[in-house]
């Protein structure tokens, strides 16, 4: 299915690397579901910014009923179903000097990770395959981190939740790939900028720069041209894949 008669829903669509996925995905003339729990200004925003084939609607991912009513109102807003999916819904914040150490790190700061991360994803996933499978094929595309390659700050939590969703990934593609749904993960490193990345010195950003092939930081634009590759059909032999999109610094 070509990106442009795909209808898609961008978890945590808002901003940040959700935003830039879906200005991707409309830029190719798809049909847009943003998904936002908390940041509904910005949410309307968007979508008036890029017109009737995007439209926002909110949903705490970690909330069955809620997914499952997202769907529904997609489908029904747009007459057809969900084809493609980027499960991209996060709720932290990248600040190395205040992270919580593994010495006191509580069970709920992991908890809460998961369930955004893994919960959020398997809801959404679960949610959309029966209309996949109706269309004869779709795509998942989870984000990742190439925190777990290269984990050069320990954030216990979010690391490990992503971890998790590496592993959903490759079962995922398991059980999907007879109904013609792949599902893979794109993995980022520090992106230049994101909200969640804000609270970064200026002088880690020039750091990791420096220790790329590239000799600079990912944006959320070049990360999102990545998320719209698995989406197209030039990647209907691909699933159950990690790529880690941050200029060389992680070589997987």
């Amino acid at each position: 299915m070509n990106i442009s008669d795909q209808i898609v829903l961008v978890t945590g669509g808002a901003r940040g690397v959700g935003a830039a996925v879906v200005r991707a995905f409309a830029g190719q003339g798809a049909r847009v579901v943003i998904n936002w729990r908390a940041s509904g200004d910005r949410a309307e925003a968007l979508a008036a910014e890029l017109g009737d084939r995007v439209i926002a609607i909110q949903a705490d991912v970690s909330d069955r009923s809620a997914v499952e009513a997202l769907v529904a109102q997609a489908e029904a807003a747009f007459g057809a179903p969900i084809t493609t999916v980027v499960n991209n819904a996060l709720d932290y914040s990248f600040n190395g000097d205040a992270r919580s150490l593994l010495a006191d790190i509580g069970w709920a700061e992991m908890e809460s990770q998961f369930s955004t991360v893994v919960r959020g994803a398997l809801n959404v996933i679960q949610a959309t395959v029966p209309g996949m499978t109706r269309a004869r094929g779709g795509r998942v595309v989870n984000i990742g981190t190439n925190l777990f390659q290269n984990p050069v700050v320990p954030y216990h939590d979010y690391t490990a939740a992503k971890a998790a969703l590496l592993s959903l990934t490759r079962t995922a593609a398991g059980d999907l790939g007879p109904a013609g749904i792949t599902v893979n993960m794109v993995s980022g490193g520090l992106l230049r900028t994101t909200d969640a990345s804000a609270a970064t010195p200026d002088a880690v950003f020039d750091l990791i720069a420096g220790m790329t092939p590239l000799r600079s930081v990912t944006t959320p634009e070049e990360f999102a041209d990545a998320v719209l590759f698995f989406a197209s059909p030039w990647s209907r032999a691909v699933t159950g894949q990690n790529l880690v999109v941050d200029g060389g610094l992680v070589r997987d």
